[in-house]
């Protein structure tokens, strides 16, 4: 009997169970103030599919960020790679956490700012969570987007021309957007999809820093 090729769509993602994404690389970008959570778990869960996740930050290499338990300080992270080093071409993805403090100064940060751009110009995935997409207005990357964030940013979000819902998850092509903690699950299954589609694709997010 003749076998009939398998075809799928080309944003199919095989199931969970089957996935690896070696060599795929996401740049972490935060300071002070980050909500710890919406940075440790999209980590854990990224690097347990085999991506290779680098800390980014306005501070330097060795340096540590203080991360937050809602308005409680916890622990803290080292930065791996200074923003002003880091070189968006190496990254398959940008994760943006939430947290007040720090996405409030990176928006103060013009490093973080033209880091956050150039991956809206090369039209390479954000993925933002939280008071997370608060920088994107600054990059000029919310313009004529819709997405997601906690509520108090939405007036800020549809005044630089966003559409914003209230939703778990929204992704508008290359932009994945989230709301707060509980939304972790939902976000994370929405970048190893965008992952994935890279990977199926062959695409190399090019020379390693």
């Amino acid at each position: 009997m003749q076998q009939v090729a398998n075809m799928q769509p080309a944003d199919h993602v095989e199931p969970a169970a089957t996935q690896s994404l070696q060599g795929r690389r996401v740049a972490v970008l935060m300071t002070d103030g980050v909500e710890q959570v919406e940075y440790t778990e999209p980590r854990r869960f990224l690097e347990g599919l085999g991506v290779k996740v680098i800390l980014v930050s306005p501070k330097k290499a060795g340096e540590e960020i203080q991360g937050f338990n809602h308005l409680t300080p916890d622990q803290k992270f080292k930065v791996e790679l200074s923003v002003q080093d880091a070189k968006p071409g190496d990254y398959d993805l940008l994760l943006l956490p939430g947290g007040v403090a720090n996405p409030d100064s990176l928006r103060l940060s013009p490093e973080s700012i033209a880091f956050i751009k150039a991956f809206g110009d090369e039209d390479k995935p954000i993925a933002a969570i939280c008071h997370g997409p608060w920088p994107l207005i600054d990059a000029g990357v919310a313009e004529s987007k819709h997405l997601t964030s906690w509520p108090t940013l939405q007036h800020d979000l549809r005044n630089a021309g966003a559409e914003w819902t209230d939703e778990e998850v929204v992704v508008d092509g290359k932009l994945i957007t989230s709301r707060k903690p509980d939304d972790i699950p939902a976000f994370n299954e929405a970048i190893q999809k965008q992952l994935m589609v890279l990977q199926q694709a062959g695409s190399d997010p090019g020379p390693t820093s």
